[in-house]
């Protein structure tokens, strides 16, 4: 039964996408993020998750509640948009797509964009191993006073659980 127990654990851990996650550098008026994950799914299929974010986004980030009111335009001047009953916003611009591998957006998220900040979120996909890996680098650039040494902890929370979630078979 123990090793019934053992063999379950190992298969779950085994399962489970390899983060690698850090606030590469941040200051009052900027940081950068970097976020790396391994998936079970090939690279195609990551992708087509990854342009569908009402897939896998929580919807506990979100203004609507609801991971349903997302919607992504994956081409250049397309939007990452949420759209509920009496509200929208626009939480990210495409800036760059590369079908099957590369998604950039300006993308000042929640709090970020009320900061005035300019952000740069690259999304790489590729293939790896059995399955693909995902990557996000984050660049953000604020006003003076804006704390972002703060700012970038919580952004790295909510991008650390996001590329888990995008990874997750």
């Amino acid at each position: 039964m123990h090793l019934i127990r053992l063999l379950l654990s190992l298969s779950l851990l085994l399962s489970a996408p390899l983060l690698r996650a850090e606030v590469v550098s941040a200051s009052d008026t900027h940081f950068v993020l970097q976020h790396q994950a391994r998936s079970a799914l090939g690279a195609e299929a990551l992708w087509q998750r990854l342009i569908h974010p009402e897939r896998w986004w929580n919807p506990a980030h979100s203004y609507s509640g609801s991971a349903d009111a997302l919607s992504l335009e994956a081409r250049a001047g397309g939007l990452w948009l949420e759209q509920w009953p009496g509200g929208s916003v626009a939480h990210g611009r495409v800036l760059m797509v590369q079908e099957g591998s590369l998604l950039r957006l300006e993308a000042p998220f929640g709090p970020l964009q009320g900061l005035g900040a300019y952000t740069v979120w690259t999304i790489e996909v590729g293939a790896g191993g059995d399955g693909s890996v995902v990557s996000f680098r984050e660049v953000a650039q604020a006003p003076p006073g804006s704390d972002m040494t703060r700012m970038s902890a919580a952004v790295d929370q909510v991008k650390r659980e996001a590329i888990g979630r995008l990874a997750k078979p």
